[in-house]
This record gives structure tokens, sequence and C-alpha cells, in this order.
């Protein structure tokens, strides 16, 4: 299948719904067909769905331990490489 990214988009808008299993099958069949010729669309999926995951894993109320300095230096470190790749 070609690569068609206003199709993708279509995907995209759809793929919450998919992964909660709310579409109709016929609806479900036709992602399944596209994503196993779009490679970006399956990405895109397995990254919403481990998401999905972790937002599922989340406790309200509890905070995360403050990160290391060092930890923040190189997360800073890393946000500036981008940004310059970015130009």
């Amino acid at each position: 299948m070609k690569h068609d990214p206003e199709r993708c988009r279509e995907i995209f808008a759809l793929l919450s719904q998919y992964l909660d299993l709310e579409l109709p099958p016929e609806a479900c069949r036709d992602i399944e067909r596209h994503m196993a010729g779009c490679p970006p669309c399956v990405e895109f999926a397995e990254s919403l769905r481990r998401t999905v995951e972790i937002c599922r894993g989340y406790k309200p109320g509890v905070m995360p331990e403050p990160i290391s300095e060092s930890a923040r230096g190189e997360l800073e470190r890393a946000w500036r490489k981008a940004r310059a790749a970015r130009g």
C-alpha cells in the first residue's frame, strides 16, 4: 500500500478509539489494512499505546521526586541540541 499522508491523518484521528476497541469491526479492519503497509502509522499507534499505558499507571496526588541537577543538565543539553538541529 502506498503511503498517503491524508489517509494517515484520518487514521491518526481514529487511533484512540481503535486502541480502546470503540470502533465497528469494519473500521478496525480498514485501519489494520492501512497500518499493514504504513510503518509511520504503526509507530504512531505504538507510541500512543505506550502513552496510554503510562497514563493509566499514574496515581493522582503522588508527586514524583525532583530530578537531580545532573539529570536536569542532561535534559537541558539534549533540548538545546534538538533545538539547534532544527535550525
